[in-house]
């Protein structure tokens, strides 16, 4: 079985603009003569790879604690996509898709308001994107509503360099971060 992470690695990530830089701080240090390492973090629930849940754009909607994590875990299709998606792409793509897709486009793929529509009808269980944002610059809450108003957990910044187009199994598992609207994701693809 090949498995590929496709997470970015949270310290390093570039931080959405506007969002607080991840930081680690050295607690002890077995080199300044302590017993052991120890290090805290902080970061904003939305760092480097992470999973959107309804309550980020959803008021009352539900916090990541409970998105179902069957939504998180079973067949997906990495797509290949570039500028915005439509509607009329998704109608093409849905048939030959997974109900977990996540969009390979170096970071430049986003959805518009008609293509969650699409994504949401059709029954998608989970969309990911590459992006740092499944929403354009000038049209990011449109799509995040639209998704996240049907129950569709978002997965974002992802790493898909290492992801060839086509089916594969997901398993994407978001921090137990009771109430929060967000949670940092570990996600990795796997192909027999």
């Amino acid at each position: 079985m090949k498995i590929i992470d496709i997470s970015r690695e949270l310290f390093s990530a570039a931080p959405y603009p506007g969002d607080p830089a991840p930081r680690r701080d050295l607690v002890r240090r077995m080199d300044m003569g302590d017993d052991c390492n120890l290090s805290g973090f902080y970061a904003c629930c939305h760092s480097a790879t992470h999973l959107d849940a309804p309550l980020h754009f959803i008021d009352g909607g539900d916090s990541v604690d409970k998105v179902a994590l069957g939504r998180c875990i079973g067949p997906c299709t990495v797509a290949e996509a570039s500028g915005i998606v439509t509607g009329a792409d998704i109608d093409r793509l849905a048939p030959r898709s997974q109900r977990r897709i996540l969009f390979k486009g170096g970071g430049g793929a986003f959805l518009s308001q008609s293509a969650a529509f699409a994504l949401a009808d059709a029954g998608f269980l989970l969309v990911g994107t590459d992006a740092a944002s499944v929403g354009a610059p000038d049209d990011e809450a449109a799509p995040h509503r639209e998704l996240l108003g049907a129950g569709v957990p978002l997965l974002e910044g992802l790493d898909l360099s290492r992801a060839e187009p086509g089916d594969y199994r997901l398993i994407a598992l978001p921090l137990l971060l009771g109430g929060a609207e967000a949670a940092p994701v570990r996600a990795v693809l796997l192909r027999e």
